[in-house]
């Protein structure tokens, strides 16, 4: 199965095939081996290149959330002929929520410089954390969220304009 995943505003391709007791997993140039040893309730305890791993994973329709060791990931399903553009959460300058949650902080106010990477604002979402990062360096315009607010999937939460 061939998968595309998004971390730090970066699109990779995964391919994950079958193997013996789990499967192998190809990403880039690098060959992993995996095996589920449980799963429940959006948690996978997983054996991965001999070496034991949590994931906690969120679905919403193509997508996949998962959180490996405080980082997480997004993936999608390729379409049959090409791989997919974005991961959805960047609309016109402005980062929206890739799913439901409460803003849990926001590390940048109007006017501040970001660079790209640097998180903005993290959010709570299935008892993930979701970094909300910068796409590119720029300035913040607006802010549309504050702590402990509530958001909804693809709600537009900071609008970065380019750097001065």
């Amino acid at each position: 199965m061939k998968t595309s995943f998004q971390y730090n505003s970066q699109s990779s391709s995964l391919d994950l095939t079958p193997a013996g007791k789990g499967y192998q997993i190809q990403i880039g140039d690098q060959t992993l081996d995996a095996e589920v040893l449980r799963a429940e309730n959006g948690k996978l305890d997983l054996l991965i290149n001999h070496q034991r791993v949590t994931a906690y994973v969120s679905v919403d329709n193509a997508k996949r959330w998962v959180t490996i060791r405080g980082r997480t990931f997004m993936l999608t399903k390729e379409s049959a002929g090409a791989r997919r553009k974005g991961s959805g959460v960047d609309h016109a300058g402005g980062l929206a929520a890739p799913m439901p949650g409460q803003v849990r902080s926001v590390a940048v106010s109007v006017g501040e410089s970001v660079k790209k990477g640097q998180t903005l604002l993290t959010i709570e979402a299935m008892k993930m954390e979701i970094r909300i990062q910068a796409r590119a360096d720029g300035v913040v315009k607006v802010v549309h969220v504050k702590q402990g607010q509530t958001v909804e999937r693809e709600q537009i939460l900071v609008e970065i304009g380019d750097a001065l």
